[in-house]
């Protein structure tokens, strides 16, 4: 079963969305938060309006000034199962140099995270208990094709694809693919 996912939003509607509530929450006008970032007026205008294409650079600058994450800016508020297709990673470059970055999943204040990789064979799922409140499950595929996620919302996910979801639920993690693998991620909050 593929789902797809429930967000839709586009990652410049996320980073003007994030940039106009953060802008808001400290009280500066477009014009004062540009003066602060070193960026121009039209830039920032632009850039809250959904349009144009921030640097690495200039999304830093702006948290800067906001006194929030990076991650604030461009990761998407997400409640249940997330997922990100490999072609759907949100880049964004650098202006500066041949570099890029991406980011899957921000910390929340206070989590505690594992890092795990697993393997499995074609077979049975592996089934989990929920596990304890606030628990969550961030899975990277590096090879091969899984079938996981909470029971009911089992997403089928591909090398490159990545998913989050409540692991403080009933959940499967099934291959479907020989020597399939992937990075796991645990947060516990």
């Amino acid at each position: 079963m593929d789902r797809t996912p429930m967000d839709r939003t586009t990652p410049l509607a996320t980073i003007a969305a994030a940039v106009r509530r953060e802008r808001d929450r400290m009280g500066l006008s477009l014009g004062e938060l540009a003066r602060r970032a070193g960026i121009a007026k039209s830039t920032l205008s632009q850039l809250e309006a959904g349009s144009g294409n921030p640097s690495v650079e200039t999304l830093w600058a702006i948290a800067v000034v906001l006194d929030v994450p990076f991650s604030r800016l461009v990761d998407p508020p997400s409640e249940g199962v997330r997922v990100v297709r490999a072609q759907e990673h949100v880049v964004i470059p650098s202006e500066r140099s041949p570099f890029t970055g991406t980011l899957l999943a921000a910390s929340p204040p206070g989590v505690r995270r594992d890092l795990h990789v697993i393997t499995a064979e074609p077979g049975p799922a592996r089934t989990a208990d929920p596990h304890i409140p606030g628990t969550g499950e961030h899975l990277l595929v590096t090879a091969g094709r899984w079938l996981c996620g909470p029971a009911g919302e089992e997403v089928e996910l591909g090398p490159g694809d990545y998913a989050y979801f409540p692991g403080d639920r009933a959940h499967s993690y099934r291959a479907l693919e020989p020597g399939t693998t992937a990075v796991l991620l645990m947060e516990y909050r």
